[in-house]
């Protein structure tokens, strides 16, 4: 009688072993065999980690194996089952890989299929087209839109982290409790001392140093140490955790009536303000978005405050940017002065201050939380819903969902709900982040993810013009790597346009992500169907780049960056100034956040700056879920393209005292899960 070896695989995560009985049944094209018992006597079978293998014999040949049916039945109590992948070795010698890499519940059972990944045209049979079908039709039933605020992107529909399916909760829900992570942060900062004094003032910036974390020859230090010059802000707009607002100035805005007069000390080309910005020496970076954005209000005994700057830079002889003019807000006028590096110090600061507040909400509502977090979410929702784990599109793109709808789905349970953690801190919290991805939701189009397009759009994609801007430089290599691995598995599995427009799962993947994500919005560019090869390669390395890359660019400097309060102010607790010659050191300090607020600031930013304990980073991807050679072929390819730009970069780093390094591909995680 013929007999088969089947090799089980249990996941090595936490509790992913089970003393449950499991059953195997195999499909063939020539007939199905009877429900095996997958047990050895005296054996503990499926333990964490564990490879098990076990002989099932059947009556006759069952021809070419299709489907493998595991069942799992309740042993003592309930007791999930992570199973990685079944290996079928068939009476011929050959070697059948069924991946699975997902929770067995309850008394559940799954189908799978073989690793060679299928378009739905490549179905023959009614079996696979049957249980391609059925994959899809539970799926959808699981993974629900939700309208978690009107205008914002559609979300999973889950009230709290435990109602997801279990695949995508966290492994250790206690590893990304909000609550928890950050309590821990004070602790191991050592500021929990501060955390009674939540409504008094810090004495005077030195004051903020017994909070702040000094660690030797970091770019935290080097921040506190040069935060005022206006260097130090002139480059945070290049390379700093928010580089993505600073765009080249092609004609000053009427709302912005600056003058020759006004930053002709600061011009260094004996050149007219008008002559250089033709020349492209001035750039803008314009806070219009938070005018009208309702400053946080839970908070009785501290009255919060929100500006919407305007900032006009200039790129000097020494090809830096640097300041030489601020406006705190949009309507020019009396009460609503320019402020210059010409003015007294501390006027000239404060303005500095104003935005670099501005700057921070700006960063965590839009820039991080809106355009990463939720903008991923919806790549990941729709994937569940529309694509099979046979399908190439799935595994090419599941690596990179990896926890993103598990995180989400946990901030809006603690972080950014109502009186949740973000209401602590912040100016933005009490409704006006909810404001802020409302407005900036018209802002978000596919163009602006395509990263190449949007740097070339806002001006910035000159290396000879603006040499120091190392997110562009890194970000360009990285989004080119991202896309001709993109292109390598294209390649393989659509052999031409025609394929592309046929793909009926493709096409439904598209659809979604338009109509629930960008709520059907034509301006937000994003496609409704994709026709060609080179438009889908565009297509997935916009999710990979925006869910990898993009992120940690944006999440990882965070403790750098904001560490140091009145470099990165996340409320400020005086009106913004209408006069100039008033301000003094004691208004600043007065401005700046209270002790309790810059304590939970500064667990905030030391949680969020952390990498998961077990993170894949960008080309990682120990789950084979494909398991063809051309494919594996190009994805050692991948790795060797993100191996030389981790050294091209490691190589640029050597003795600056500021190195860029969150676009170093080691340190880019596949997914959003932080």
């Amino acid at each position: 009688m013929p007999s088969y070896t089947v090799t089980v695989a249990t996941g090595s995560q936490w509790f992913a072993g089970t003393d449950d009985y499991v059953y195997l049944s195999l499909e063939g094209t020539a007939g199905c065999s009877e429900r095996h018992l997958l047990d050895k006597p005296f054996y503990n079978d499926f333990e964490r980690g564990a490879v098990d293998s076990y002989d099932v014999t059947v009556e006759e040949d069952l021809g070419e194996i299709q489907l493998i049916k595991i069942e799992k039945r309740k042993y003592w109590y309930q007791d999930d089952w992570y199973l990685k992948h079944v290996t079928v070795k068939t009476p011929l010698g050959d070697y059948l890989e069924f991946p699975c890499y997902r929770w067995i519940t309850d008394e559940k059972e799954v189908v799978l299929r073989d690793g060679r990944a299928k378009l739905p045209r490549d179905d023959k049979t009614q079996i696979l087209k049957q249980h391609r079908r059925k994959e899809l039709e539970n799926r959808q039933k699981m993974y629900r839109w939700k309208e978690w605020h009107p205008g914002f992107p559609l979300s999973i529909d889950a009230h709290c982290h435990s109602e997801l399916p279990r695949d995508i909760q966290f492994d250790n829900e206690k590893g990304i409790d909000f609550i928890l992570n950050y309590s821990k942060a004070m602790e191991n900062l050592y500021i929990n001392r501060f955390m009674h004094m939540f409504q008094s003032s810090w004495s005077d910036f030195a004051d903020f140093e017994k909070i702040f974390v000094r660690i030797s020859n970091t770019i935290s230090e080097y921040v506190m140490q040069h935060w005022k010059e206006d260097f130090m802000f002139g480059y945070q707009f290049l390379n700093g955790c928010n580089p993505v607002l600073i765009r080249r100035c092609t004609e000053i805005p009427k709302k912005l009536p600056v003058t020759m007069d006004m930053v002709e000390c600061s011009l260094e080309r004996n050149l007219t303000l008008e002559e250089e910005v033709k020349q492209g020496n001035i750039f803008i970076v314009d806070y219009e978005l938070l005018d009208g954005v309702d400053a946080n209000k839970t908070d009785p005994c501290t009255i919060q405050y929100l500006a919407a700057p305007i900032c006009l830079l200039y790129k000097n002889l020494e090809n830096k940017i640097v300041p030489i003019a601020i406006q705190l807000g949009q309507k020019p006028g009396p009460e609503n002065p320019i402020f210059l590096p010409s003015d007294a110090t501390y006027d000239w600061l404060l303005a500095k201050i104003w935005v670099r507040s501005s700057d921070f909400h700006i960063h965590q509502t839009v820039t991080h939380l809106l355009r990463t977090h939720l903008v991923s979410e919806v790549f990941s929702i729709a994937m569940f819903r529309q694509l099979p784990a046979v399908h190439p599109l799935f595994k090419l793109l599941v690596p990179h969902m990896r926890f993103t709808i598990a995180i989400n789905t946990k901030a809006r349970e603690q972080l950014i709900c109502e009186c949740g953690l973000f209401d602590k801190a912040n100016a933005t919290g009490g409704g006006g982040h909810v404001q802020m991805v409302q407005k900036a939701m018209k802002d978000l189009t596919y163009s602006s993810l395509c990263f190449p397009e949007d740097i070339k759009a806002k001006g910035m994609d000159s290396k000879e013009d603006i040499p120091y801007y190392y997110y562009r430089d890194d970000g360009i290599r990285v989004w080119e790597a991202i896309k001709s691995f993109a292109e390598d598995v294209i390649q393989i599995y659509y052999e031409s346009d025609e394929v592309v427009c046929e793909d009926v799962e493709l096409q439904a993947f598209v659809k979604d992500i338009y109509m629930y994500g960008m709520r059907g919005m034509k301006s937000s560019g994003f496609p409704k169907v994709i026709k060609t090869r080179e438009k889908l390669a565009e297509y997935l390395t916009v999710i990979i780049f925006t869910a990898s890359a993009q992120h940690a660019a944006v999440n990882f400097g965070q403790y750098d960056w904001c560490s140091w309060i009145p470099n990165a102010p996340p409320t400020m607790r005086c009106p913004p100034p209408t006069e100039k010659g008033t301000v003094t050191i004691e208004q600043i300090v007065e401005s700046l956040p209270d002790r309790g607020r810059s304590c939970w600031h500064l667990g905030a930013v030391w949680a969020l700056s952390q990498f998961q304990d077990n993170e894949l980073f960008l080309g990682m991807y120990p789950d084979e879920h494909f398991v063809e050679k051309p494919v594996k072929e190009a994805m050692a390819k991948f790795r060797k393209n993100l191996d030389e730009i981790v050294s091209a970069i490691t190589e640029r780093n050597k003795n600056k005292k500021l190195p860029y390094y969150y676009l170093s591909p080691n340190r880019i995680p596949n997914s959003v899960a932080v």
